[in-house]
């Protein structure tokens, strides 16, 4: 491993999070997309636990996705194959990756949690690994270890010794995406392409089509393609329907709500609901999506350019996602907020926009925000680095890549 590598594998915020719940008796589950890190990140915490002192003999690690353990795929095979490993006189850590490969995996965790000088640690690419039967049967016995890609923080540290300047790593970071080996690729474009192509390939076989069972893979990649070119729109399953219909692939209303629902369980995109900030709840019509990797978009659409603002949406939600926020989109009589972020502090509320330079666009983008009638913060981001800092009667412009790495 190189020193670039080891470099961008170091996820401290995640790596601290793992750390906090060692030994606590709760199953710790990763989640996340395919690729995002989550076994390297496992890797890093074992290095952790041998530099605090554990020994080899109390780790059991286990990769589901290696063929040499295809005899585990079975449950029983499973937890019988890590009880025969588990410690007598101290702590046992236990890493079973892409857990989700075994069927009828929820048996076997929960018959090794009983045992208390376990540490049992689990990671998924699809949320069928918290499905309302596991939730149900794990009620109150895990937390769950939400992973993205790269921050555009993370990347730059990792890029930090090029010569670049930080609106370059930027354009890369749309461009290129964040999955955390893209930037050891370097900059030829078709190279980072070809790794890209092979993510999104396992993505939508693996993760998508094998685990839903869905035969129909080329309307799957039609829906995916219109999501891609729809982030930060209002999107329902009889628009998707109505679009394909209009262009000869006649497809139910069910369906579409089925292939959205796999979509959203591997991670790869994200449904946002709407939020009536006067009336406090939250509106079932016309939710936005938005996808976990901009590197992926530009694979499926040729690098399409000409949306930036909804591009920065894309990026302003993953991180408000990474710092904790539970996010939605604001709705305001005839007026949109395009993010309203709850955490236990209180609320944010985000407008995003390429520029504001132009006065009319300024006056439109500070609309919305103005007629809030709370006193919870509000800010408005641009990559503008003219007029960061102002503050518009309470509403404070920033930039951009500012207030990513801040």
């Amino acid at each position: 491993m190189g020193p670039q590598e080891t470099k961008l594998l170091q996820r401290k915020e995640y790596l601290s999070q793992l750390i906090v719940w060692r030994e606590k008796h709760l199953i710790k589950v990763l989640t996340g997309v395919r690729r995002c890190g989550k076994s390297t990140m496992l890797q890093l915490y074992r290095e952790y636990l041998k530099k605090q002192g554990v020994q080899e003999r109390q780790i059991i690690s286990i990769n589901l996705e290696d063929l040499a353990n295809e005899h585990l795929l079975d449950y029983r095979a499973l937890h019988q194959h890590v009880k025969g490993l588990l410690q007598d006189d101290c702590f046992t850590y236990v890493f079973i990756d892409e857990v989700q490969q075994c069927k009828g995996f929820e048996k076997a965790v929960d018959s090794l949690f009983i045992n208390e000088q376990v540490d049992l640690y689990i990671t998924g690419s699809n949320a069928y690994l918290l499905s309302s039967e596991l939730a149900t049967l794990l009620s109150g016995r895990y937390v769950e270890i939400q992973m993205l890609p790269l921050s555009f923080a993370e990347y730059l540290d990792f890029t930090s010794t090029e010569q670049v300047s930080r609106m370059t790593a930027f354009t890369r970071y749309l461009n290129h995406g964040s999955f955390p080996s893209v930037p050891m690729l370097g900059q030829d474009d078709s190279v980072v392409r070809t790794y890209v192509e092979g993510i999104y390939a396992s993505i939508l076989i693996k993760d998508v089509a094998q685990r839903k069972a869905i035969t129909d893979v080329a309307l799957l990649e039609r829906i995916v393609r219109f999501l891609g070119s729809s982030i930060g729109s209002p999107i329902s399953a009889k628009k998707i329907c109505d679009t394909l219909t209009s262009s000869g692939r006649k497809v139910s209303i069910n369906t579409v709500d089925a292939y959205l629902e796999a979509l959203q369980e591997s991670y790869c995109f994200y449904k946002v609901d709407r939020y009536d900030i006067k009336g406090r709840n939250f509106l079932k019509t016309l939710g936005k999506y938005y996808i976990v990797d901009l590197g992926l978009r530009n694979h499926l659409l040729c690098n399409r350019e000409s949306d930036i603002g909804h591009q920065l949406e894309n990026i302003v939600y993953l991180e408000l996602r990474r710092r904790g926020y539970k996010v939605s989109i604001g709705k305001l009589a005839d007026k949109e907020v395009n993010f309203v972020a709850q955490n236990a502090e209180g609320i944010t509320y985000l407008q995003v926009s390429a520029s504001l330079l132009d006065q009319t666009t300024l006056k439109r983008e500070l609309a919305p925000l103005q007629a809030i009638g709370d006193n919870y913060p509000k800010l408005l981001l641009s990559l503008d680095e003219i007029g960061a800092g102002s503050n518009h009667e309470g509403i404070q412009q920033k930039n951009l890549l500012d207030w990513l790495v801040q």
